[in-house]
């Protein structure tokens, strides 16, 4: 069912919401409405091209010019799953639209556009339709883009609340500030209006305000057991008093960027300046504090919201303009009782607010608002923001671990509590794990020119490639340097799927089709398809029990490296194919996140007598190290080619067909600066990703990946290095402290460190290696595709 939602565009009350957005997204299978006002004109954008959109408006006939004479299906609000706000609006406006119409069809290309111009005030209900996607198919709905640009430019409105349980709404005017009490438990909302604007935030126990004592947030306290420069949404999200107690935490937080190591601004820094008397935070804190029974300062210590702060490199802590956009917010929970005091910041003599000092607004909610933690992640930096979200497992995992990490945008286990990285390494090389990567992005790419487009895109030739294969490669710009890493399957002649960790390689592969004239269609199936591994020795015995595959697909026993088969666990569809992360015997289980669970339970009860173990991203980083499999942003970036990275084999001399950066990756393979090199690294100091690694007094390279080996019994690292100290067998150096002062000897190695010749993912036949366990020969069976090597991994 087409899910209908409206929290940041609707509130309850007049007829007519205050707010519009200027700019949504309605995601694919959802529904959103919006109000709109006569004059406005609205842009309803196809941004990846084939979905169609359904447009229902509840005003007086004639209200929405523009629309074509397509109408929509009969459509009551009846039959969408409202939230109850929703419908009240609705059913207070009109019980059956009006005003309806069908945009677009299967056929719309990528970025086609419709306008609309409303000639009345009206709400518009924008509906996306669309089925959950089965593992093997690819109609896939995606998300519409809808600007609304008013008759009359307006600033300043405030944003709609995130529920309606509202206890208070405060403006805080450009350049001044507000004091306010929360009790245990509420919410508190911190809202840059419009952008670009700082917000001094002090909170104060209540209880020990009243006893006579004065305990704030202590910002150095909180960096010391947060461990970072400011708490976020997660695990690390709390905010200290000087007794080391929590007094608020970070649910939610749009921007990112912050600081708690400067004070609010001061009298002092304006008269430094030249600009006496000028307003400041400190002294609007005090005036709004005195109330309270709260001491003056000439400067407060305060959490400095949308602050944006960094230290240079030469040690100075300098400033730019906020990242704050129009409506960004950080969302806190009240650990107790609470004063709380917020300004708008008052500089404007500097970047710090943009140079213009705007509103600030505040809400609080009723501590019974269901709000869910997550950062804001944005393809680009105008697209419109999405909250870290939980996968399919995730009812699963979190039952087995506290210990999250936000990685790209999905809560992904670091590690579970009963067993920890170490146990889960071990089970990883010696029985089995299951592992959720349902962060991997997916793209179904589709049409009678997808094949010219892979073949166009990446330097693998793709005409080679069987339906049911799959193959790894870098996609690169025309320089030569990395915009990505990943697997592409071929599900049918005209039909593929491109899996990466990047969701800016679809956006790519979408304007590499247009400027080519090529009709392919690139949809993004992330949210279609959630996948968990499962890897090993002893994962092929386990999902064999399990996955019941057709008469014309391959058995689980059958499948080969790099293979697919399509099929069912506990009768629910799935995809599984002969892929990893891990340098072992593995496989991916993909499915729709609604059968994830359900899926998740067969695949731990016919692994529980084998042993199976779930791991998370910490053990996963350590098996990947050993394994040589590269990892976006630490082992490759725009900066380095496939050569640097270590997977020059993905690129063939012969390719018949011109690719996008073929003439600079032959050029760099030709005229090499640097070389992926292995390290074993002397002792047990900790070796980390940037640490330099010298000749000398020069440096010549650098670590891009460390771990301390277990089965290896030593440190072992990837760095990047000059290829004049490259060779196998030189003595280096890596730098710590200065680079200078203390230095750990290493020799370069090969790579990869565990079986460089991949014998245990080729594995056909058991076999058992002392100290290991059960492990597999190598297959003799050949590849069609150049090399396949590589996996699908969690970050590239």
């Amino acid at each position: 069912m087409t899910r209908i939602w409206a929290s940041d565009t609707m509130q309850s009350g007049p007829p007519l919401p205050a707010l519009r957005p200027t700019s949504a997204i309605v995601r694919g299978g959802e529904a959103r409405l919006f109000a709109l006002r006569a004059g406005d004109r609205v842009t309803l954008r196809n941004l990846e091209g084939a979905q169609p959109v359904e447009i229902h408006g509840f005003g007086p006939p004639g209200s929405l010019q523009g629309l074509p004479a397509t109408p929509a299906p009969a459509t009551s609000a009846s039959a969408y799953a409202l939230p109850p706000a929703v419908a009240q609006i609705l059913e207070a406006e009109r019980r059956e639209p009006p005003i309806s119409a069908t945009l677009f069809d299967v056929e719309t290309p990528a970025g086609a556009a419709v306008t609309l111009e409303a000639r009345a005030d009206l709400l518009c209900l924008v509906a996306v339709p669309g089925q959950p996607m089965a593992p093997d198919a690819q109609d896939t709905p995606t998300d519409i883009l809808v600007d609304i640009l008013p008759l009359v430019e307006r600033t300043g409105e405030i944003p709609p609340p995130l529920a309606p349980q509202v206890v208070t709404d405060l403006r805080i005017r450009a350049a001044t500030a507000s004091a306010f009490r929360v009790k245990a438990g509420q919410y508190i909302q911190i809202i840059d209006v419009d952008g670009r604007q700082c917000s001094d935030f002090l909170a104060f126990d209540s209880g020990d305000l009243a006893e006579g004592a004065e305990f704030g947030i202590d910002p150095t306290t909180t960096r010391t057991l947060m461990g970072s420069s400011f708490s976020g949404p997660g695990l690390h999200s709390k905010y200290f008093d000087a007794r080391m107690r929590p007094l608020v935490e970070v649910v939610q937080d749009t921007v990112g960027r912050h600081d708690t190591f400067l004070l609010a601004c001061t009298a002092k820094y304006y008269e430094d300046m030249g600009y006496p008397g000028h307003s400041n935070c400190t002294e609007n804190f005090n005036q709004v504090l005195a109330p309270y029974g709260i001491a003056e300062r000439k400067g407060w210590p305060a959490i400095n919201f949308f602050y944006n702060t960094f230290v240079d490199a030469q040690d100075r802590i300098s400033m730019d303009e906020p990242w704050s956009r129009p409506g960004d917010y950080v969302l806190l929970r009240a650990l107790t009782d609470l004063v709380c005091a917020t300004s708008s910041c008052a500089d404007d003599i500097d970047p710090a607010n943009g140079w213009m000092p705007t509103d600030i607004h505040v809400r609080v909610y009723d501590a019974d608002c269901p709000f869910e933690k997550g950062s804001a992640h944005r393809m680009t930096p105008d697209a419109e923001p999405r909250m870290s979200r939980e996968t399919g497992f995730h009812p699963r995992t979190s039952a087995l671990t506290r210990k999250f990490e936000d990685y790209r945008g999905f809560w992904l286990a670091s590690c579970y509590n009963d067993a920890g990285p170490i146990a889960e390494y071990w089970a990883c090389r010696e029985r089995a794990v299951v592992i959720d990567l349902s962060a991997l992005r997916k793209f179904e790419i589709t049409g009678p020119d997808a094949e010219d487009l892979l073949q166009l895109a990446v330097p693998r030739n793709l005409k080679k490639l069987a339906v049911g294969q799959i193959v790894y490669t870098p996609l690169t710009y025309e320089t030569g340097g990395m915009i990505d890493d990943g697997t592409i399957f071929r599900l049918g002649p005209h039909n593929f799927r491109w899996v990466c960790g990047d969701e800016f390689s679809g956006a790519w592969l979408r304007e590499l089709a247009d400027k080519h004239g090529l009709k392919a269609f690139v949809r993004n199936s992330s949210d279609q398809l959630h996948n968990i591994a499962v890897q090993g020795p002893r994962s092929r015995d386990i999902l064999a029990q399990i996955t019941v595959t057709p008469p014309h697909q391959p058995t689980l026993a059958e499948l080969k490296w790099f293979r697919f088969t399509i099929g069912r666990i506990a009768d629910r569809p799935v995809l599984v194919s002969r892929t990893g992360y891990t340098g072992e015997l593995g496989y991916e289980v993909w499915c729709h996140p609604q059968d994830a669970v359900i899926v998740w339970d067969a695949v731990m009860k016919a692994g529980a007598p084998e042993g199976l173990t779930p791991m998370g991203l910490a053990a996963l980083d350590m098996v990947r190290i050993e394994a040589g499999l590269v990892f976006a942003g630490y082992d490759f970036s725009d900066q380095t080619d496939p050569f640097e990275a270590g997977i020059g084999f993905t690129i063939p001399k012969d390719k018949p067909d011109a690719y996008v950066g073929d003439a600079a990756i032959a050029r760099r393979r030709d005229h090499p600066h640097r070389r992926m090199v292995g390290l074993d690294i002397a002792g047990n100091e900790p070796i980390g990703h940037g640490d330099c690694v010298h000749v000398g007094r020069a440096q010549v390279g650098v670590v891009t990946s460390a771990v301390k080996s277990p089965i290896l019994g030593r440190s072992i690292a990837l760095a990047r290095l000059d290829v004049a100290f490259a060779e196998i067998g030189t003595k280096v150096e890596i730098g710590k402290l200065d680079g200078h002062q203390k230095r750990i000897p290493a020799t370069i190695v090969p790579f990869p460190h565990f079986d460089p010749q991949k014998t245990r993912v080729r594995t056909e036949a058991p076999i058992v290696m002392p100290g290991i366990g059960v492990a597999r020969e190598e297959s003799t069976a050949s590849t069609v595709v150049d090399d396949p090597r590589g996996s699908v991994n969690r970050g590239a």
